[in-house]
């Protein structure tokens, strides 16, 4: 696997499961569509899909790509597990090359990619082969998503440890507030996390009641709000 650049775009990665990673890339591809761009959204493999991917069919409609909404996913597999167990239970043989090969495909027909991985950076396709080698393979900076709650400083600092150990480019961090009620613990993560990891993350994207999450523009407007325009125009490239 080549790793050259895809395209313009982002891999976006979380520090866990249900950190708020395809809210925010729902958001940033909608932001992306704001300014004028094409953003074409691709999520190389869904697992818990009943059966449909519903976070790739999220990515589509925020995105409104030229492209079907099953062009988004390449890889909806029933088991909720890592890619490489859904995958083996469904009976599937994951391909890195064929997933770098499907993104380029789908990158030439627009001028934003952004790559939703699955879980964290170290979350198993096939064999030994992570989420970090799939970025790596793609060429695309990082955009580390993590939940605003007791813990995320460690979760983020080894996520961005385990970038830098593996020479991936970040793009940068954000954080997403999953609990209507702010801990006491909240005010000090920034903070810590630049100490920790010597990077700060971008914003915290605000918490958003169940109807808000839903709607694009909302979500748009909470994640330009977190990070400001400048590092949003940054980001888009």
């Amino acid at each position: 696997m080549s790793g050259a650049p895809a395209a313009r775009g982002l891999f976006v990665t979380g520090t866990d499961t249900g950190v708020g990673k395809t809210l925010v890339a729902a958001g940033i591809l909608r932001l992306a569509r704001r300014a004028g761009r094409t953003p074409i959204p691709f999520k190389p493999v869904e697992t818990g899909c009943d059966p449909e991917p519903l976070d790739a069919r999220r990515l589509w409609r925020a995105a409104e790509p030229p492209l079907a909404p099953d062009e988004v996913c390449l890889h909806a597999l029933p088991l909720p597990a890592a890619p490489a167990l859904a995958a083996a239970a469904a009976g599937v043989q994951l391909d890195p090359a064929a997933i770098v090969a499907r993104a380029r495909e789908l990158a030439a027909r627009g001028d934003f990619l952004l790559v939703e991985g699955a879980g964290g950076l170290l979350v198993p396709y096939v064999g030994a082969a992570t989420t970090a080698d799939l970025a790596a393979a793609l060429g695309l900076p990082l955009l580390v998503v993590g939940r605003m709650a007791l813990g995320t400083i460690n979760h983020v600092a080894l996520t961005l440890a385990e970038a830098a150990r593996r020479d991936l480019r970040v793009a940068g961090c954000i954080l997403n507030r999953t609990e209507r009620e702010p801990g006491p613990h909240e005010a000090a993560n920034a903070d810590l996390i630049a100490a920790v990891s010597g990077r700060r993350p971008l914003g915290v994207v605000a918490h958003l009641p169940a109807g808000t999450r839903d709607d694009d523009d909302r979500v748009a407007d909470a994640v330009r709000d977190a990070i400001g325009d400048d590092e949003v125009r940054r980001l888009l490239g």
